[in-house]
């Protein structure tokens, strides 16, 4: 039974197209109601916060009572000494993230589908999960045990094969290719995800077809596997350029100290503490605005961009 039959069921026949499909799929936009809503509080009426960036905010006086400031603080933020260095550390934290992060998932989700083993598939899988679901705190505790100068394993074996211990953790040379690697390691999985989904959609009869005309495993890949997940690779990459400033502040915070800091001090660690621990509230928030605003026109562009060469984008 459609949409129309069932309609006419109910004796309901309205002539907006999108309110007959909320009346006889009622049960789906109540789901979504929830969804809506959570995005509504935490996200959209939070943004109203922005304005303090152009305030002298004082929570004595409250957002409507602090006065006006105009671009103060965003003058204050591009006119300091550490402006460049805290921009630089944040885009080559973003970049070499992007760089290594982004096509380790599609290589991992191409191997596993071409995996002919339905065992050490699923075992693959598992053991590339798992290490998404470990928290942060776990991550770094982790890192700062295996990397430690004396008595970790990576160390250790550095010295079994003859070379020197390396102060991982309080180089600052070490630090982003530290971070970077342990990320790809914790999200290549989950990443992979979406891509076998993808793969898993792909017509079957494709692959049949161009092993008749002779195509190789490997040949198969690049003409019909990756062409098939391409419209999939380049939404998320869109998605990702749109968050290439936010690295995720809390991992640079657990594994930043005073010996690295000349690398892992990034934009979001600098508007937590001076903003959350020293309570400049409207200077951090134009810093961060400022970082929110170089992800919003970076996704404008490559947007467009792809739109005009591909013809997939997200709007």
């Amino acid at each position: 039974m459609n949409a129309e039959t069932e309609a006419a069921a109910v004796g309901w026949k309205p002539k907006n197209a999108l309110l007959k499909r909320m009346r006889v799929r009622y049960e789906l936009y109540v789901m979504l109601f929830l969804p809506l809503l959570w995005y509504a509080v935490f996200k959209y009426i939070p943004m109203y916060g922005i304005v303090i960036a152009f305030k002298d905010f004082s929570a004595s006086k409250g957002i409507l009572g602090s006065p006006w400031a105009g671009l103060k603080h965003f003058e204050r933020f591009f006119e300091s000494s550490y402006f460049w260095d805290l921009v630089w550390n944040t885009l080559s934290l973003s970049l070499y993230s992007l760089a290594l992060g982004f096509p380790i998932p599609i290589l991992l989700a191409l191997i596993i589908n071409e995996l002919q083993k339905k065992w050490f598939r699923k075992w693959l899988q598992n053991v590339t999960y798992i290490p998404h679901f470990l928290s942060l705190v776990v991550i770094v505790g982790m890192l700062n045990i295996f990397l430690h100068p004396q008595t970790g394993k990576v160390n250790q074996l550095i010295s079994f094969l003859g070379g020197s211990p390396v102060e991982f953790m309080s180089k600052a040379e070490w630090f982003q290719t530290v971070f970077v690697t342990s990320g790809v390691w914790q999200h290549m999985g989950w990443g992979s995800i979406i891509y076998l989904a993808a793969l898993n959609g792909i017509d079957p009869t494709l692959y049949e077809a161009a092993k008749m005309d002779g195509a190789t495993r490997l040949q198969r890949v690049f003409h019909v596997s990756i062409p098939g997940i391409m419209p999939t690779i380049i939404i998320l990459f869109i998605l990702q350029i749109g968050n290439l400033m936010d690295v995720g502040f809390e991992k640079a915070l657990l594994m930043q100290n005073a010996l690295n800091a000349s690398k892992s001090d990034i934009i979001a660690t600098f508007v937590y503490k001076n903003g959350i621990q020293g309570g400049q509230f409207s200077y951090t928030a134009a810093a961060g605005l400022f970082n929110s605003m170089i992800d919003f026109m970076l996704l404008i562009f490559v947007n467009r961009l792809a739109r005009r060469k591909t013809d997939t984008s997200l709007w």
